[in-house]
Order: structure tokens, then C-alpha cells, then sequence
């Protein structure tokens, strides 16, 4: 079914009345006071324009708004933070879960329960004062729900425990008929399947429940040493890291940062490669790790050390105000010698690039395994993912572009043929049936048929029902 949403006509003052009295949240028109406000995102160049915000604060608004739209025959996109907004949502119904930010830990059964609007540093911070952890994401302004639907590589605890869907143990979803429903393994095993690695196609998620882990305390940091020798940090790296326990989860990061007041100073403005370390281990056992990279070069800054869980977004240092980018990412099938000299091309000392950021998570150990009920997460068995950022106004849009596609494109020869869909741009027409394989993508159509056969939630990467 194709659609033409940029076409959908304003929404009049009569037709929005009534969800207007259904909603204990606001509904925001075009030309509302906080309207511009809702459709402010972390990308600084991605803008929303819906035909109608609604900003809910239970599921019960939630079940409004999505009643509404499907009266309107329009497509539903939700906004947590913001950080991966698919499309500029011209005639469509906005949900802002911000307001839904609940967050309930239970120190005893290791798990929390967290709103949809729940951010990472929320979950972090109350978890640590139970001494538990959760898989979260390397920034700490990534919204939970988005990130866990979308699979969830966590960089502290992922290559030990898997993806953060692998731990879902049950989601609150509104479908496409406005219906309610809990999820699990047990009530609706196909759509707890989809919804876990299916991302936002299956409805509105309005809370979920995952584990904790007994984590209270990691060694970890970053190693930033002089880009000039990029091309012996990536080669000791990519030599080092396999040898590692699945309780070291590394990444490193080859950076061009900018000259602004935000980078602290002994990184601000320049070139660097860096090694991510997060090891759930003792400090002894840590630093004896860790030694042979230290030894590789001279390091500008090198933060790594023991600190509470509470912490672990230090690692990473990652913008949490909005900024203008750039980003995109692949999966690498193996990363053989001329897949490190064409990445030191590219990237490198003698690189021509405007790219801020060229990132290489090694993945491996649980991410590859099946959970126990397993899901559909498509990147199991592959051992990298490469993500490429360029940072610029609209204005540069085009560069922006160019400067990651040079750097992905360049090393298809190693892609994999799968994709995370957390790594995708939000303007990227990546097929779904390639991100999830044939089979997957199969099942993950046929339960869209089921929950949303006329594709509401269609913003996004989508999974069209079969036919």
C-alpha cells in the first residue's frame, strides 16, 4: 500500500474536539503556543511538522491520539527524545511520551519498570542505588523504549548479556484498533517476538519491564591517543580485543573534534583516535588488560578507571544538548587486514574527511546467542558495527551526507548483509526486508497484517503488512 501523507489536509478546530476532551495531556495545532517546542528534536537538523501534537501523560491519551488518527486515516509517529525521528511527520499524529517517564526499580526481582518518556540516565541513576545496572545505551539522553525496541547494543554490558530486547520481559502496547494490551512471552508470543528487534511498527509501546544485573562498579573509560597514530591504535586494537573475556566490551572511535567550549580542552580541536573500555571485572585484572594498548603510544587524555555504574556515560563523553548531524551505520561480516588499511585511508591522518566521528564496536560473545525466547533482532553473528558522523548545519546537508557515504561505501567488500536498525538515518531508504533477511522480515509482515494491517505506524523504517 502506498501512501501520501505530505497531502493529508490540516486538521480543523471541530474535528480535534473531541480528542481534545479525551486527552488529560495537551493537543497542540500549528500555530499553538508549545507546538514548536514539542516538534524540537536532539538533531538539530531533522524538524517535525505534524498535523497535530498530543502530548500524553498516560496510556489512556495515548489510546486517544491513536483512536483519532485511525478516524483521520492518518499515520502515527512517537517522539520520546528524539534521537532517531524518522521523516518530518507532514499530516500525521504525533505522541510525545516525555511526560511518561515513570521509573520503578525492584531491587529484589532485578528488574525495572519504566515508562515509555524514560530516558537512560533516569534508569541508570535509580538502579545504581539498588547496586543493579541496566543495558543502556552510550548516551544518556537516548530515550529507553525506542532504543530497546530497536535491539539495544549496550557498550558496557552487551557482549556479557546480549541485547537489551534479549531482557524485555514485558512491554504495555496500544495497537492500531486503540486496544491495550500487555505483552510477554506468554499472553501474545508473536508480537512480543516483533515488538523485541521490530522497532516502532507494531504500536505505541506505553511502558515496559526488563532485567537488572548485579553491576554496582565497572573499570572503564577512554584512551585518547594522538590521531597520527591511528594506524597503530587500530591494529593493536583489533588485535587485542578477541583474546578479551566476554566482561570487556571495547569500541574505538577515530575523531576529528571540533573547536568548541563543550570538548574539554585537552581534546578540543583535535585529532584523536580512541580506545572505549568497559570492563566488568576487577580493577587488577582491568588495568593488566589493558596495558598493551596504553603501551601502543603516548595518550593525550586517558580516563580509564574504576567508577560506579553510575558513571558509565563518561565513557563515551557523548553530546547531551542537541547539536546539527550527520549519522549512519553498517554492520562489517569480518575486519581482515585490507579492511584495516582501507579504514586508515579513509579515516586517518592522511584522510580527507569531514567526519567527526568513525566508530568501530566490536560485538560478539551474547550478542551472537539467542535468548532464551527469542526475538527478532537481525545482527546476531555479526562481530562490528561501523557508524559514521558528520556534524554541519542544513546548510551542509549534502557534505554531511557524502562524508559518511564515502566512509560506508568504501567498505562494503566486509558489510554484512544484515542491518541495526538503531544505526540507520532517518532519511534513509534502507528496505526493511534487507535490514531483517527474508525470513525475518516474512514473519515480521505477516504479524504487522495482524496488529496494524493499514500501516498507521508506518513512519519509520518500515515493515509493510503482508499482502
Amino acid at each position: 500500500m502506498t501512501f501520501s501523507d505530505s497531502f493529508l489536509p490540516p486538521i480543523l478546530l471541530e474535528d480535534i474536539a473531541p480528542l481534545v476532551a479525551a486527552v488529560a495531556g495537551s493537543v497542540l495545532l500549528p500555530g499553538d503556543a508549545g507546538y514548536d517546542d514539542e516538534c524540537a528534536v536532539f538533531n538539530l537538523n531533522h524538524e517535525l511538522a505534524p498535523a497535530v501534537f498530543v502530548v500524553a501523560e498516560s496510556a489512556a491519551d495515548v489510546q486517544a491520539a491513536v483512536t483519532f488518527a485511525a478516524r483521520q486515516h492518518r499515520p502515527v509517529l512517537v517522539k520520546t527524545t528524539g534521537h532517531q525521528i524518522v521523516g518530518q511527520a507532514h499530516g500525521a499524529v504525533v505522541i510525545a511520551t516525555r511526560r511518561m517517564n515513570d521509573v520503578a526499580i525492584d531491587a529484589v526481582g532485578r528488574t525495572a519498570r519504566v515508562g515509555a518518556g524514560a530516558i537512560w540516565s533516569e534508569v541508570v541513576e535509580k538502579a545504581a542505588k539498588a547496586g543493579l545496572a541496566p543495558l543502556n545505551g552510550s548516551n544518556p539522553t537516548v530515550g529507553v523504549s525506542g532504543y530497546t525496541l530497536g535491539g539495544g547494543l549496550s557498550p558496557t554490558l552487551g557482549r556479557s548479556h546480549g541485547y537489551a530486547a534479549d531482557h524485555v520481559r514485558s512491554l504495555d502496547l496500544v495497537t492500531a484498533d486503540g486496544e491495550l494490551r500487555h505483552v510477554d512471552a506468554e499472553s501474545e508470543p508473536d508480537l512480543f517476538w516483533a515488538l523485541r528487534g521490530g522497532k516502532g511498527n507494531f504500536g505505541v509501546v506505553t511502558a515496559l519491564e526488563f532485567d537488572l544485573f548485579a553491576v554496582p562498579r565497572l573499570y572503564a573509560g577512554g584512551i585518547y591517543f594522538p590521531g597520527e597514530r591511528t594506524a597503530d591504535v587500530l591494529r593493536a586494537w583489533t588485535a587485542w580485543h578477541p583474546s578479551t573475556p566476554e566482561s570487556m566490551v571495547t569500541s574505538i572511535a577515530v575523531m576529528r573534534m571540533p573547536a568548541m567550549p563543550e570538548v574539554p580542552e585537552p581534546l578540543r580541536g583535535k585529532f584523536l583516535v580512541s580506545v572505549r573500555i568497559a570492563y566488568n571485572g576487577t580493577t587488577a585484572d582491568g588495568e593488566r588488560m589493558v596495558e598493551p594498548l596504553r603501551a601502543v603510544a603516548p595518550a593525550v587524555l586517558d580516563t580509564v578507571r574504576d567508577m560506579p555504574y553510575a558513571e558509565v556515560a563518561s565513557i563515551h563523553n557523548e553530546p547531551t544538548d542537541p547539536v546539527p548531524y550527520y549519522e549512519r551505520g553498517i554492520m562489517l561480516r569480518e575486519f581482515p587486514a585490507q579492511a584495516q588499511d582501507k579504514l586508515i585511508e579513509l579515516v586517518g591522518p592522511d584522510a580527507d574527511t569531514t567526519l567527526v566521528i568513525a566508530e568501530l564496536r566490536a560485538l560478539g560473545g551474547a550478542w551472537d546467542r539467542e535468548p532464551a525466547v527469542p526475538n527478532a533482532v537481525a545482527t546476531r553473528g555479526l562481530p562490528y558495527s561501523l557508524l559514521g558522523v558528520a556534524a554541519g548545519p542544513l546548510s551542509q546537508e549534502q557534505q554531511l551526507k557524502r562524508s559518511v557515504a564515502e566512509l560506508l561505501d568504501s567498505m562494503k567488500p566486509w558489510q554484512g548483509d544484515r542491518r541495526c536498525v538503531n544505526n540507520l538515518a532517518p532519511d534513509e531508504a534502507a528496505d526493511a526486508a534487507a535490514i531483517y533477511g527474508p525470513e525475518r522480515y516474512e514473519r515480521l509482515a505477516s504479524i504487522k497484517k495482524t496488529y496494524d494491517p493499514a500501516n498507521m505506524f508506518r513512519l519509520n523504517h518500515n515493515v509493510k503488512p503482508a499482502a
